[in-house]
């Protein structure tokens, strides 16, 4: 009686452990879709499936996800008639300089945000990714005895043994067909179990990144918005500026002739606060700004007055106050080794493609505009001697002799990374960001301005 019950338990078992049970004599445990999804990865590895063959398929695989990723969110663009509207909006605004910085500063946090949720998305796509492929590479591994489990499973189905309780005359047919089934059935419970959980793993795993794609093209939708009201923003406060483009010109055209020249760029800024009209400007309000701090008390919330022409404090008492300029991934701090025997300057951060670079720093612009092998840079006067050097940008929106207010979005970074000398030995694909702080010409240690990262996460 005991192996009538373990024949009536064996075959509801496995068709539990394959997750189908048997709907009558002429179906099998497995559904078509799961054995044609077990098929999946051996149709896809066509009739040759060997060592050699199989990682030149996954990289194929991946390098057409990272081209999927890129192509999600690359050309993703607003419809005229947002276009439109946030045009009116932005215009309805312009004539009051202090809402126009307010609403440039949080419009630059969102597209920072939006950035930071993007580049998770990514991340977490491409562990998804690699998770699929190696369930697909163990499920061709193992195709062989898989097929094998599903037959088995299927002729079961189709040819249950003879239960002892239902049918008492066959009995020697139930006692064979125990014998049997129990010398094969724990090695085929086993096998059955992995591919249950293997194709469960699979369809979660779809599940999963179909939710991802989703998620990443609404972010990139609200990005575009975003950026495209940062560009309206920025063209409103250029208007706002009474300086002629031909007196720009002729400023850009000087100061790119000085940076060419320069040698190094200590040689450049003093350079630029000496001969350049906007740049001498820039350091003669800051130095203006430093004697009117000495004789004022500190504002209890210096970056609260979005309509400030000048730093409410000085750089020196902005330590623990600095945030990143850039969403983006610390590659190489301060004084970390260059590859080169010394050690570097600054600090360089991997960015997204197109990311929003924003000023750290309350500052004037001393310089905006190629600079040797770094691509476009930035270079902040932030007053009392402090300089803020921004390189490896695509291109910069402010110009020189202006003030810009931390946050403020000031350049936009490319879609590869620029080969500089602060750089080169990077082995990053995607744009790099090198910001360095420098005193009275001399590079300094910037991490005790930098703020925690709890602390920014807090400040959002």
């Amino acid at each position: 009686m005991r192996t009538g019950h373990l024949l009536l338990i064996l075959p509801l078992a496995v068709a539990l452990a394959t997750g189908v049970l048997p709907q009558g004599p002429g179906q099998g445990l497995a559904s078509e879709e799961q054995i044609e999804t077990a098929q999946e990865p051996s149709a896809a590895a066509g009739p040759s499936t060997g060592p050699a063959s199989e990682p030149e398929s996954l990289a194929d695989r991946k390098a057409r996800r990272e081209e999927e990723l890129s192509t999600l969110t690359r050309d993703l663009s607003l419809s005229a008639d947002r276009q439109a509207a946030l045009a009116r909006e932005i215009r309805a605004i312009e004539r009051d300089r202090e809402a126009l910085n307010a609403d440039l500063l949080r419009t630059a946090q969102r597209v920072t945000r939006l950035e930071e949720q993007l580049a998770s998305t990514e991340s977490r796509l491409r562990r998804l990714g690699e998770n699929e492929d190696a369930v697909r590479a163990s499920l061709v591994k193992r195709q062989d005895v898989l097929a094998e489990v599903l037959s088995a499973l299927q002729r079961i189905g189709r040819h249950p043994p003879p239960p002892l309780a239902v049918r008492p005359r066959d009995a020697l047919g139930a006692v064979r067909s125990a014998l049997l089934l129990n010398a094969v059935m724990p090695e085929l419970h086993v096998e059955a179990q992995a591919l249950a959980s293997d194709l469960a793993s699979l369809r979660q795993l779809k599940v999963s990144s179909a939710a991802e794609r989703d998620r990443l093209v609404a972010d990139g939708q609200r990005l575009a918005e975003e950026r495209t009201r940062v560009e309206l923003l920025v063209a409103s406060k250029k208007r706002d500026r009474e300086r002629s483009e031909a007196e720009l010109a002729q400023e850009r055209d000087r100061s790119r002739q000085l940076a060419e020249d320069a040698g190094t760029l200590k040689e450049l800024i003093a350079t630029l606060e000496r001969d350049i009209a906007s740049a001498r400007n820039a350091a003669e309000a800051a130095r203006k700004a430093d004697e009117a701090r000495r004789n004022a008390p500190p504002p209890s919330d210096p970056f609260s007055d979005p309509g400030r022409l000048a730093p409410a404090i000085a750089f020196a008492q902005a330590k623990g106050r600095i945030g990143a300029p850039v969403a983006g991934t610390v590659l190489r701090d301060f004084g970390a080794q260059d590859g080169f025997g010394g050690t570097t300057q600054g600090r360089s951060i991997a960015t997204r493609t197109n990311a929003q670079v924003v000023a750290p720093v309350d500052g004037w612009v001393v310089y905006a505009g190629p600079f040797r092998s770094y691509g476009q840079v930035l270079i902040l006067n932030a007053g009392d001697g402090y300089h803020i050097l921004l390189a490896g940008m695509d291109r910069t929106n402010v110009e020189q002799g202006q003030f810009v207010l931390a946050g403020e979005p000031v350049a936009t970074m490319g879609e590869t990374r620029v080969a500089s000398a602060a750089t080169l030995d990077l082995a990053a694909p995607q744009p790099v960001l090198y910001v360095e702080f420098r005193k009275d010409g001399v590079s300094i240690d910037p991490t005790p301005w930098w703020v925690r990262p709890e602390e920014e996460k807090a400040r959002g």
